[in-house]
C-alpha cells in the first residue's frame, strides 16, 4: 500500500510538472504569435512607406523627362502633384 501511494505522489508530481511545461509553452506560443503580428503590421508600414517612395520617384522621373522635352506645363503639374503626393 506504501508503495502506491508513493508512486501516486510520484505520478502527481509528474503530471504537475508536465501541466506547468504545457503552461509554459503556452504563454511562450502566445509570445511569439504577439511578436509575429508586430512583425506583420512593421512589415505593412514599411511596405507602404516604400510603395509611396516610389510613386514620388516615379513623378520624379516624369519631371525630368518633362523638362528635358520642355513641356515645363507638363513639369508644374508633375511638381504640384509631387507635392501633394504622401510622404510616407
Amino acid at each position: 500500500m506504501k508503495r502506491l501511494n508513493a508512486e501516486m505522489a510520484e505520478i502527481s508530481k509528474q503530471q504537475e510538472r508536465i501541466r506547468q511545461g504545457q503552461k509554459e509553452m503556452r504563454e511562450r506560443f502566445e509570445e511569439i504569435e504577439s511578436e509575429c503580428d508586430q512583425l506583420k503590421k512593421e512589415t505593412e508600414l514599411i511596405s507602404h512607406a516604400s510603395d509611396n517612395v516610389q510613386l514620388r520617384l516615379d513623378i520624379m522621373l516624369k519631371i525630368l523627362k518633362a523638362r528635358e522635352e520642355k513641356d515645363f506645363a507638363k513639369a508644374a503639374d508633375l511638381t504640384c502633384s509631387l507635392r501633394n503626393s504622401p510622404l510616407s
